[in-house]
């Protein structure tokens, strides 16, 4: 028997990033206050949500997996508390899918044009 929580998406959700405020220091406060503020673009979504899934692993995760049953919440906090390097570790990472997030859709859109 599958057992599905409501709080388990296909990938990290975008509602769930303010509740990951408080679990780090300063510099990773900042990171998420600038990315769930209204000014914030699109690509520094993606970017941050491409962080997440990576961190999270969410493309391995399965509806009857141990962290799908978790749900996306949980997982995240976990994920994100538990993590070895520093804040500014974390940073590097986010500055990396951004620049990521920011070639794919420059590609794409050369290849739609």
């Amino acid at each position: 028997m599958t057992v599905y929580n409501p709080d388990t998406e296909l990938i990290f959700p975008l509602r769930i990033i303010p509740m990951l405020t408080d679990i780090r220091e300063e510099t990773w406060r900042d990171l998420v206050n600038r990315v769930i503020s209204e000014e914030t673009n699109l690509i520094q979504k993606m970017g941050f949500v491409l962080l997440m899934v990576r961190l999270c692993g969410c493309v391995t995760c399965g509806a009857d997996s141990h962290r799908a049953l978790r749900g996306c919440t949980q997982c995240a906090r976990q994920v994100i508390v538990r993590f070895h390097g520093k804040d500014e570790d974390i940073i590097r990472l986010y500055h990396q899918a951004y620049r990521d997030a920011e070639r794919y859709l420059i590609e794409r859109k050369k290849t739609t044009s």
